[in-house]
């Protein structure tokens, strides 16, 4: 892999190859045949490392109840990646003065009005509200494949707006989850190590809105909540985050009223795997075309 590139370049290869598709909006764009088949075939790769864990696999549409959304506090934390659905709800008139201003170029928005549902920030908020109440022994484990909108066009091809996570969901005691945490952190870079990525973990935070935001980063640093597998992607001295595991410990359980069945309030942890960014470190690392691919990795995705 070369050490040299640039977003634009990864993204024009991407394009040249059919991999990616460019509809006009910077962060937003279609899939080929051949990026949809290699990221099935990862996701599959997943599930043949998950499936002795007998997680329940559940299944979300990409838009959240705005409830949720406000309850979970992710506008106190990131206000600026949230996507929220207005629509229009107003009568004969209003429609025909929205239909002038649209073909006129003229502002329009003012005719909409917020609706009951967003668009989903994280793959594992709307599984939360699910496990209110006492949770079983042993707790819960959940399996998803959903997709994510984040407010953040760029034109780096690895920055989506909109992008696709398998997500992992953990909720019990600490030390259970915590354990499963650290076991899912060993098995990702397993999975992305036995790829041929040049893959590593390291202590991570997010992206918290405002001045505040940085002293919420720093102690999730020094708590060590977070972390994320990179990969060079598009430079080597800053790698790109493919995979993140989250230790939220009773933030959610709180939120939704969570309960072991000691009655103490519930941890939680999630870990994704970008599906998205995970393809494109391939194509990265490997080349744009699968023929040129090392025969191990395409045995492993069975390609």
């Amino acid at each position: 892999m070369s050490a040299d590139f640039t977003p634009e370049g990864l993204h024009d290869d991407l394009v040249a190859a059919g991999h990616i598709i460019p509809v006009g909006v910077q962060g937003i764009f279609g899939r080929g045949p051949v990026f949809e088949q290699v990221l099935r075939q990862f996701d599959d790769y997943v599930s043949r490392v998950a499936a002795p864990d007998l997680a329940t696999r559940m299944s979300f549409p990409p838009c959240l109840d705005r409830k949720v959304l406000e309850r979970s506090e992710y506008l106190d934390s990131f206000p600026q990646l949230a996507g929220t659905i207005f629509s229009f709800t107003g009568n004969d008139a209003q429609h025909k003065e929205l239909s002038e201003n649209v073909h006129e170029g003229r502002p329009w928005t003012h005719l909409q009005t917020m609706t009951a549902v967003c668009l989903t920030p994280a793959a594992c908020y709307p599984v939360y509200p699910s496990f209110t109440g006492t949770l079983p022994e042993g707790g819960r484990l959940v399996d998803m494949q959903n997709w994510v909108f984040r407010h953040e066009p760029s034109p780096e091809p690895t920055r989506m707006q909109s992008f696709r996570v398998r997500e992992f969901v953990r909720v019990g005691t600490p030390d259970v989850v915590v354990a499963w945490r650290d076991l899912w952190l060993q098995r990702g870079l397993e999975i992305l190590t036995s790829l041929g990525l040049p893959a590593r973990a390291e202590v991570a935070s997010d992206p918290f809105f405002g001045r505040g935001g940085r002293m919420l980063a720093a102690n999730q640093r020094e708590q060590q909540l977070k972390f994320e597998i990179v990969v060079p992607v598009i430079w080597q001295e800053k790698p790109t985050a493919v995979c993140s595991f989250n230790y939220h410990q009773d933030h959610f359980g709180k939120l939704f009223e969570i309960q072991n069945p000691n009655g103490d309030t519930a941890h939680t942890a999630c870990l994704g795997f970008g599906l998205e960014r995970i393809v494109m470190a391939l194509f990265r690392t490997h080349g744009m075309q699968l023929a040129d691919w090392p025969a191990s990795v395409r045995e492993q995705l069975g390609l």
